[in-house]
């Protein structure tokens, strides 16, 4: 018996519930189906994303819909126009049997008129995104004055998108009698103001503990150097050799950079960031959802409202700035009852926000070490041999049967094994043979390593640039990352002041600081940097200003950057933070063949993305290390 019938769902919803193949309703189904159809009341629903939110609100919805009322009854508000493009498929899905009964998405990247013109045909529920809706009433083209219903779906997330205001106006022009439905992973304040300003007593479902990781998802930590993040994400995907993963970057310029490294290397990738059209980012979910891409590098405004099966992982290349966020990423997978895992690359520097998130999420993180080159040619061994014995014949082949065998001809079972699984492992044999362990010292248990903050065996330097070349503390910690090529948490105690500053790295990077910024100029000044003997030690303001020993005991009146600070400036017109890519080869990385095209418009080549130019030049090109040099690095074999 489909457990569905014992809600109270009438026969038609059945019957497409049979058709979508639904056996068990989830928790947040099994609680606020019954609920919804037995009451006219306001409801709080927190779960995770991926535990049925969509029938849990759409099943209830439909039920209590008038199909022979033309007029707008029902409002949902979603994030993204994905999410709304899909849940508007997935009503209509619920209610494949009911007549009548019509459903309108509205967003933005497509006609206003349109979109108005079918709402003004008849349509009882109206999908939509905040800004657009916004838009759309501004415009009298709606008419919500008069709705029964008010869904929010993935409350929290529209208001981190910073759509409050929207959402108070939208709401503010629906009547007060409506009955309010808000479905949420997390409650954060601005969540909970909605729901005290606009709601009437609601009642309350909670999936798991507020604010909780989802039960299917195992977390997984990971420290390195921040030197070698990217190559323990390509030893983590080789380690899994189905992975199908979302892995997460900050930014917009390091999702694409990540991307761009994963194609060169051969993995299956391609980036999702703000800075796509509608039309290439239609094109990469397409090939996701197809699973011709293995790893979407994205940012976590792209990535909300992706609704994608089966995705195996979730890796955070970097963590969020809000620890939160994590909760949204980790659910993209371990979604509808199967299990998956969320990955976290650290540095030393981060293991504190991973005591954070546990605490948010209540679950605790599993630290693992990165994969010896070892290790993973016996991976990818065993999954190449299962490849080969899962394999279906085409028959076709029979054909060229006895020229084949005359080829092979004298080998025994084992060495045609042996040659025949060579072709592919070869390849990762001559990578992975003189690879060297990526995993960071550890230090014993995570809670009696010494934090950062203690300032143990860390180098301060004294850097001639400052306020008056118009820095302040975090774009002179960015103009130093780059500049660099290290992570941000590389470089940290920046403290800037008016005609100079001071920074902190680890030792390892002392001899790489010294000779690249010493050969970097700004607005046609050489920077000088030289190690201080000022300990850093004062602490800084909300504003990044020191106090309490940050301005130089060292000095005592020695002169730094021979007198370059005496009054003059360093040309305070930055423009871009690219420095003419100076510390680059002219020679191509090599580049492995691949029998599969480019899945997407947006995976743009190295070659073929215009280098930004910008005020930092390189006097000369410094020699870069084995450590991080793009032409050292051999590239991975491409998979076939």
């Amino acid at each position: 018996m489909n457990k569905f019938e014992q809600l109270g769902l009438k026969e038609s919803l059945q019957r497409a519930i049979i058709d979508l193949g639904f056996e068990n309703p989830t928790e947040v189904q099994e609680k606020a189906i019954p609920l919804l159809l037995e009451q006219d009341t306001d409801l709080v629903a927190l779960a995770q994303t991926g535990t049925g939110k969509t029938a849990a609100f759409g099943f209830p919805l439909i039920q209590k819909i008038d199909a022979d009322n033309r007029n707008t009854q029902a409002l949902i508000l979603s994030p993204t126009r994905e999410l709304c493009l899909q849940i508007t498929n997935e009503i209509k899905n619920y209610s494949k049997y009911e007549k009548g009964i019509n459903v309108v998405a509205v967003y933005g990247g497509a006609s206003i008129t349109e979109q108005a013109r079918d709402i003004k045909r008849g349509a009882q529920i109206i999908v939509a995104t905040p800004g657009r809706m916004q838009d759309m009433i501004n415009r009298g083209l709606v008419n919500i004055k008069q709705i029964d219903f008010c869904i929010l779906d993935e409350a929290d997330e529209m208001l981190n998108m910073g759509f409050y205001e929207d959402i108070v106006s939208i709401l503010s022009d629906t009547p007060e009698g409506k009955s309010t439905w808000l479905f949420s992973a997390t409650m954060p304040a601005e969540v909970a103001r909605i729901a005290k300003k606009f709601m009437e007593n609601p009642l309350e479902i909670t999936v798991g503990a507020k604010n909780s990781g989802s039960a299917t998802v195992s977390h997984e930590f990971y420290m390195v150097n921040a030197r070698d993040r990217y190559e323990a994400l390509k030893r983590l995907a080789d380690a899994n050799p189905d992975i199908f993963s979302v892995v997460f970057c900050r930014t917009k310029r390091d999702t694409q950079q990540v991307a761009e490294r994963l194609i060169e290397d051969g993995y299956n990738a391609a980036a999702l960031h703000g800075d796509l059209s509608q039309a290439q980012r239609d094109s990469v979910m397409k090939s996701f959802r197809g699973r011709q891409i293995q790893m979407l590098v994205a940012t976590d405004v792209a990535a909300r409202g992706i609704d994608v099966d089966n995705i195996t992982h979730v890796v955070n290349y970097q963590l969020p700035d809000e620890i939160e966020t994590y909760n949204h990423r980790s659910g993209r997978t371990g979604r509808a009852g199967k299990l998956g895992t969320s990955i976290v690359i650290v540095t030393k520097s981060e293991l504190r926000k991973i005591s954070s998130i546990e605490r948010i999420i209540k679950q605790k993180f599993e630290e693992k070490t990165i994969p010896s080159g070892i290790e993973i040619c016996e991976i990818q061994l065993l999954h190449l041999a299962n490849k080969i014995k899962d394999t279906e014949v085409d028959h076709e082949i029979d054909n060229y049967l006895p020229a084949i065998n005359n080829v092979l001809e004298g080998l025994s079972k084992e060495e045609l094994i042996k040659k025949m699984v060579s072709v592919e492992f070869n390849r990762f044999i001559n990578y992975y043979k003189k690879t060297r362990d990526l995993s960071a010292q550890s230090a014993g248990k995570r809670e009696d390593r010494e934090p950062r903050e203690s300032n143990g065996g860390a180098v301060r330097y004294f850097v001639n640039i400052g306020s008056r070349d118009d820095f302040d503390w975090m774009q002179l910690k960015d103009f130093l990352k780059e500049t660099l090529d290290l992570g941000r948490d590389d470089v940290y105690k920046v403290d800037v002041k008016e005609g100079f500053s001071f920074f902190n790295t680890d030792p390892e990077h002392t001899d790489k600081v010294m000779e690249i910024l010493n050969n970097v100029t700004l607005g046609g000044r050489r920077i000088n940097v030289e190690i201080s003997k000022n300990d850093g030690g004062g602490r800084r303001d909300h504003n990044g200003r020191s106090s309490g020993g940050g301005f130089g005991g060292d000095r005592g009146g020695r002169s730094f950057g021979g007198g370059d600070r005496g009054g003059r400036s360093f040309g305070g017109d930055r423009g871009g933070k690219s420095f003419g890519g100076g510390f680059k080869s002219d020679k191509p990385a090599p580049r492995f063949s691949s029998d599969r095209a480019a899945t997407s418009e947006s995976n743009f080549s190295r070659s073929e993305t215009p280098r930004r130019e910008g005020k930092f030049t390189s006097e000369k090109a410094p020699r870069r290390s084995e450590s991080f040099s793009d032409q050292s690095r051999p590239k991975r074999p491409r998979k076939s």
